[in-house]
């Protein structure tokens, strides 16, 4: 029979799958963070991952209206200040979208998801659709890539701040918020799924959730990889550009 996990033994499972599957580990990160791709192909990261970043308080909603209790709802719904903002302009979109507008994007093209990957939309509402249809205890552990999230942003900002001379400290704006905020996020749910998870059987669901939550980082980047570095193949009405590298859609 297999026995339940302590608290201790379940984070160092949830850790290790970090260690093994986090989207720091892509070939795509690698060449960002190295200097090594074009203008054209960080554009089209910064605009495929807007679809991520704006869908992310439609998945914490989801939570937030399935909490139980007043004091859990009081916790996560900071996770939707925190990206939509107190006010016009504020939040984590808001410094995402000045991200894209300062690697060269035009905002309105941004905001239209018009151009992004056919395999960025399939997989960020993949995410969505798993916090609305799975179990509370399994959308709560989806979020725990917030756990990992320091060490790529650290690699980040100091790799593109380096190599990049069109981005500035005031483009990667949105990370400095994060470094703070993914933290605390993460503890919180971590101590959740700790606690929530009574049986052996409840434990390898959290732990499934947080390697589907990694198979949704990857695969964006998946997309991202054959796209815009090899084999190049672009989807039609996807991102484009000319010599110039001026955004177009097909």
């Amino acid at each position: 029979m297999t026995t339940i996990m302590t608290h201790g033994e379940l984070e160092t499972a949830l850790r290790a799958i970090g260690a093994a599957h986090y989207h720091n580990l892509h070939p795509f990160h690698r060449l960002l963070h190295s200097g090594a791709l074009s203008k054209s192909q960080v554009q089209a990261w910064a605009l495929n991952r807007y679809y991520y970043q704006s869908s992310i308080p439609q998945k914490d909603a989801i939570v937030l209206a399935r909490l139980p209790d007043t004091a859990a709802r009081r916790v996560w719904r900071q996770r939707l200040v925190d990206h939509d903002g107190e006010h016009a302009g504020d939040g984590g979109i808001a410094r995402w979208l000045r991200l894209a507008t300062g690697v060269g994007l035009d905002a309105d093209y941004v905001q239209s998801n018009r151009g992004i990957l056919p395999i960025t939309r399939f997989a960020v509402d993949a995410y969505v659709h798993f916090v609305r249809d799975r179990s509370l205890l399994e959308a709560v552990a989806s979020s725990l890539t917030e756990m990992f999230s320091p060490t790529i942003i650290a690699e980040r900002v100091a790799g593109m701040l380096a190599n990049y001379d069109f981005v500035s400290p005031e483009t990667l704006a949105y990370f400095n918020a994060r470094l703070h905020q993914a933290p605390r996020d993460a503890d919180y749910a971590l101590d959740y799924v700790k606690t929530h998870a009574r049986t052996r059987d409840e434990q390898e669901l959290v732990l499934a959730a947080l390697r589907f939550k990694c198979d949704v980082l990857w695969a964006q980047l998946d997309g991202l990889y054959a796209a815009y570095v090899a084999p190049g193949q672009i989807p039609h009405g996807a991102f484009l550009y000319q010599a110039d590298e001026m955004a177009l859609a097909r």
